[in-house]
């Protein structure tokens, strides 16, 4: 676009003018200067045609018309130029040129010399080197250089096209404000926002109120943070949330470090990722969720929920980590892991929870509880179904214990490979193979149930029976050793099986009671730090 520098005003069109004068005005005053120094007057650089009527101020411009004000020049067909109050009004093809940088385009001007404000209106196209921006309203305050719009306008870059009912434009730190109805549009996303502020350098839109996110790879829920559209990066703050794009899977956080590309994110802060679909919650207060691998980790008072049986399963552990995938799910807790069922509780050092084989994998010094039975051993499996435990298999080394209706004299079982049976929650039936120990009080049929002594037996096999706590059927075979002592002669050594451990203080009462943190105490500790376990204690 050729800028013109020294236009001409033709002989014609000023002894035209001239004449008009003459007729129109015999004695015009000469036109006083501003009032104030700084405020330049708007200079008329060309008119093919200059007139005035008598009943007016404005002098009447025509055809090729240039006006020129502190740097920028003023096109248009026709114009009003008001001397005694610094202003003018264009009409058609109305063009503003600022340096080479800033080029306005419209059907009609209205300009203030005094306060350097632009008011442009219908088919506005307002360009720089980076930028175009489309309104039927807008106001260029060249004093301020900023552009705004007030009644629905379009900004264009390379990147992005953004639309809203009011916005503004800064072509110095090439800043853009919208608020109302704002919708930046990318060809691999779409941003609704009530407020959004985009840079048209950096490609940063700063999210400033209840906005959202939508892609292939779902959307985005937040009031409050930024994203990148050049790099796709994402820093969301106060609790936003991102969906999946079937919305079977939730992640929320004070503040999500988030990659569309990568579909990684990093919480910092309350985190909660829900799977809908597979019914599980992951929480912590750091931990980070693969949207594309389904891998999601959780540190810092961390703990799990499934939900997708009858009874929930609430797990804690100083880092879990959850895998999905179209079917099943897999938890892993590392380190001081307690969780807690209404029909099982336990700790351990680390625990792997399998949907696929509904199991809990335990290791490290790992103790379960059922009512008043407990468990402990090297590695204990857990077998569930929809509604309560299965089965429970005790590897390498296995010590069950039976508080005996909670008096204090415990019932006791040991050996090299236990398996616990149960049904409805009770226990029913356990196999101990390799070493089998025992140690069972001998109880009257009467109704006093008077304890008649402590039966121990040692066999290479062993199995029991049980139905409501109670002994039904014990059965002994290869190798077997059997005495009964009675109670008033039983000494308290042989009360105890070898390793003989009460570690119920250590037992999660209730869901929330996964986050207590105890050591244990030692072969006596049950009568350091007794605790008794009800009904009761599984309401929090």
């Amino acid at each position: 676009m050729k800028k013109q520098t020294c236009p001409n005003i033709t002989i014609k069109s000023i002894l035209f003018a001239g004449v008009l004068f003459v007729l129109m005005l015999p004695a015009r005053p000469q036109q006083p200067p501003p009032t104030n120094p700084n405020v330049k007057i708007v200079e008329l650089k060309q008119a093919d045609l200059l007139y005035k009527r008598e009943s007016s101020e404005a002098q009447i411009l025509k055809d090729n018309v240039v006006l020129y004000h502190e740097g920028a020049f003023m096109y248009c067909d026709s114009a009003y130029l008001f001397e005694k109050t610094n202003t003018f009004e264009a009409f058609s093809n109305v063009r503003m040129e600022q340096g080479d940088t800033i080029f306005v385009y419209g059907d009609y001007l209205h300009y203030d010399g005094n306060t350097r404000l632009a008011r442009l209106r219908d088919n506005i196209r307002m360009e720089d080197r980076q930028v175009t921006l489309f309104t039927d309203s807008l106001n260029y305050d060249r004093e301020a250089n900023l552009g705004y719009y007030f009644d629905g306008g379009m900004l264009v870059d390379e990147k992005n096209e953004l639309t809203s009912f009011w916005g503004q434009y800064d072509p110095v730190s090439k800043d853009a404000l919208f608020s109302d109805s704002v919708k930046l549009v990318n060809e691999d996303y779409t941003i609704f926002a009530d407020t959004l502020k985009y840079n048209t350098e950096s490609k940063v839109a700063d999210i400033l109120g209840p906005s959202t996110i939508v892609s292939d790879s779902g959307f985005i829920k937040t009031s409050h943070g930024w994203y990148n559209t050049g790099t796709d990066d994402a820093r969301l703050f106060d609790r936003s949330e991102i969906y999946s794009s079937d919305s079977t899977k939730m992640l929320v956080g004070d503040t999500i470090f988030y990659n569309r590309q990568t579909g990684l994110g990093e919480v910092f802060g309350n985190m909660y990722l829900e799977d809908f679909e597979q019914k599980a919650i992951l929480r912590g207060n750091y931990g980070t969720y693969n949207e594309k691998t389904e891998y999601g980790m959780a540190t810092d008072s961390a703990y799990a929920v499934d939900y997708s049986q009858s009874d929930s399963l609430f797990l804690h552990g100083d880092t879990l980590k959850m895998f999905t995938d179209s079917i099943y799910k897999e938890i892993k807790a590392y380190y001081n892991v307690r969780f807690y069922r209404e029909d099982i509780q336990g700790v351990c050092d680390s625990m792997n929870y399998v949907q696929k084989d509904s199991a809990l994998y335990l290791l490290g010094n790992p103790v379960i509880w059922n009512k008043s039975n407990q468990i402990l051993g090297n590695r204990i499996d857990i077998y569930l179904n929809d509604s309560t435990i299965d089965k429970a298999h005790v590897r390498d080394y296995a010590l069950a214990i039976q508080d005996r209706e909670m008096t204090g004299q415990y019932n006791q079982i040991s050996g090299r490979d236990l398996k616990a049976f149960f049904a409805e929650g009770e226990l029913r039936h356990v196999l101990v193979e390799g070493n089998a120990e025992s140690l069972y009080y001998l109880v009257e049929e009467d109704s006093a149930h008077t304890v008649i002594g402590l039966n121990k037996t040692e066999s290479a096999y062993l199995s029991m029976d049980f139905l409501d706590d109670e002994l039904q059927k014990l059965k002994l075979w290869s190798s077997t050793k059997a005495v009964t002592t009675p109670l008033s002669q039983l000494k308290q050594e042989e009360s105890k099986l070898k390793g003989f451990m009460w570690l119920d203080y250590l037992r999660p009462l209730h869901k929330m009671d996964i986050f207590r943190r105890n050591e244990r105490q030692g072969p006596d500790s049950e009568v350091q730090a007794p605790r008794r376990f009800s009904r009761d204690d599984a309401v929090e």
